[in-house]
């Protein structure tokens, strides 16, 4: 390995203070050229590096641009992601009320020559197949595209959710030149689900939550070695590990210091943390700005390895505030107060409103649960539902608030 400078986000900034962003690629000048060793960096590469995609025999960008986001309004940060090398892009037919595909759509429009550039991936609501028919020709319609590189059915819970009907759909999309290839993304119960799929013989790829706090538990490692067996492509998403409140820690003080004389700060150690683990293949993360944009890019662009010592920040980290992260077991709490009040969802749109701060998008959420869940939650005993929870959440506590600043 050459002792070169990797491109760090102060690198960027510097950059971009004396150019500007949207002027990085028109002088000619790499962005291995703007750091220390330019020869070297030039002949390792400037854009994001690529992993294989599991079995598919394709190469995909180690990081993927989560489209979950105003990109009608964001064309210029699809351009820019795209030179950077940020070739894999994740969206769903639901996003953003369909305007992400829109969005997406409009680029490739304007610039159909990129459309060959991008692994492009989106996502069915429906189970059924007469459903993921007619919203996948919607998804074209609105991609403007005749095929999606990557089809999912999206957040899975269950595996009774997909079987023969499923399998017969996916290959006669397939062969209709429709999707080249098929998996599912979950947010809840990830590691049985993957288990499952590695054993049916037809899942191409699957995008799970994967973090720094759940990657070295026992469960999630047999899941992720059983894809990797079956050459099962893995894509990570919340990777940051945020949880449904803020909790003061001593670890994540001193895992800031840490890091930041490292060159890169905790957000960005968070993903390195996740690519240490070369089977997941990639990592979708929502960037709506260049400023994120450019902090990931700098993560996935520094070589620098996270030490056993940085490992065990981040595992004390986890553990101080273990209390405030949902883990996605939700068949456990759900099932313990009936199965009637979808709390992981719930923790869902808590998650956006403090950890992303994401309040209009938080409150949009809530707003999409029944009318009857809403105005029950500040008044439901979830004793058993807390004694039932791995993370000891105080879910009641949790419930009461989302009723009080997300109703």
């Amino acid at each position: 390995m050459s002792n070169q400078k990797d491109l760090s986000r102060r690198d960027f900034m510097k950059l971009t203070g004396a150019v500007g962003a949207g002027s990085l690629f028109s002088g000619g000048r790499s962005l291995a050229q703007t750091t220390e060793g330019g020869s070297d960096a030039a002949k390792e590469g400037s854009t994001v590096p690529t992993r294989p995609f599991g079995k598919t025999g394709v190469q995909v960008s180690t990081l993927s641009l989560g489209g979950m986001f105003d990109i009608p309004s964001n064309q210029l940060l699809l351009k820019q992601a795209l030179k950077w090398g940020v070739t894999h892009w994740d969206t769903a037919d639901c996003y953003e009320g369909g305007k992400s595909e829109l969005g997406i759509g409009q680029f490739f429009s304007k610039y159909p020559e990129t459309r060959k550039q991008v692994f492009l991936v989106t996502k069915s609501d429906d189970r059924d197949s007469a459903g993921m028919t007619k919203l996948l020709n919607r998804s074209l319609e609105r991609l403007k595209t005749d095929y999606v590189d990557l089809y999912f059915i999206h957040g899975m819970s269950k595996m009774s959710e997909i079987g023969p009907e499923t399998k017969a759909w996916a290959e006669k999309a397939k062969s209709d030149g429709k999707i080249k290839f098929f998996g599912f993304s979950t947010h809840s119960n990830m590691e049985d689900l993957m288990i499952g799929a590695s054993k049916l013989g037809w899942i191409d790829a699957i995008m799970m939550t994967y973090n720094f706090r759940i990657m070295h538990q026992d469960k999630m490692k047999a899941a992720v070695d059983a894809c990797a067996k079956a050459g099962i492509a893995l894509t990570a998403m919340k990777t940051q590990g945020g949880g449904s409140v803020k909790m003061e820690s001593e670890a994540e003080l001193e895992m800031a210091g840490k890091f930041l004389k490292a060159g890169f700060n905790d957000k960005q150690a968070k993903l390195k943390a996740v690519w240490q683990n070369e089977r997941i293949a990639n990592i979708c993360s929502q960037m709506p700005n260049i400023t994120i944009l450019m902090d990931n890019i700098a993560a996935a662009l520094n070589r620098t390895k996270l030490s056993a010592h940085d490992y065990r920040l981040l595992d004390r980290y986890a553990s101080e505030t273990c209390s405030s992260y949902c883990a996605g077991c939700a068949h456990l709490c759900e099932s313990a107060v009936g199965g009637d009040i979808p709390v992981r969802d719930v923790m869902r749109c808590l998650m956006y409103f403090h950890t992303y701060e994401e309040r209009d998008r938080a409150r949009a959420l809530f707003a999409e649960l029944p009318e009857s869940v809403r105005d029950r939650l500040d008044s439901i005993d979830f004793g058993a539902a807390e004694r039932t929870c791995p993370q000891k959440i105080r879910i009641g506590q949790m419930m009461r608030e989302a009723a009080t600043i997300l109703g």
